[in-house]
């Protein structure tokens, strides 16, 4: 569903639609090499998606902190090494941190 071109060998590892606090809606990439968030562009006679402005591209070496926070309003929250910090309104906020830390851990190794 993403617009944005792989990088060689990048591998899509999860995608959801989903909110971020700042940009709104958009959709949430995890590769094993960045994290992408593209706003989307919706029309309600179709009620189709698509993606739209590429908002938000790191590098997962420059992920500092990564985190679940909340219980009814679930957010994944993503802290740059800028101090840049995102929060994303995703279905399984837990599920993303760990697919997150299990993807940043294994560039350190390769």
């Amino acid at each position: 569903m993403s617009s944005v071109e792989p990088r060689k060998g990048e591998k899509l590892v999860l995608q959801e639609d989903c909110a971020e606090d700042k940009f709104k809606n958009g959709i949430l990439t995890l590769t094993n090499q960045r994290i992408i968030f593209e706003k989307t562009e919706g029309t309600l006679a179709t009620l189709s998606k698509k993606p739209g402005e590429l908002l938000l591209d790191i590098n997962l070496d420059h992920i500092s902190n990564c985190k679940a926070e909340g219980f009814l309003i679930k957010k994944l929250v993503i802290t740059t090494s800028q101090n840049k910090v995102y929060k994303f309104g995703v279905f399984s906020n837990s599920k993303w941190v760990k697919e997150i830390d299990r993807v940043r851990s294994n560039i350190d190794h390769d």
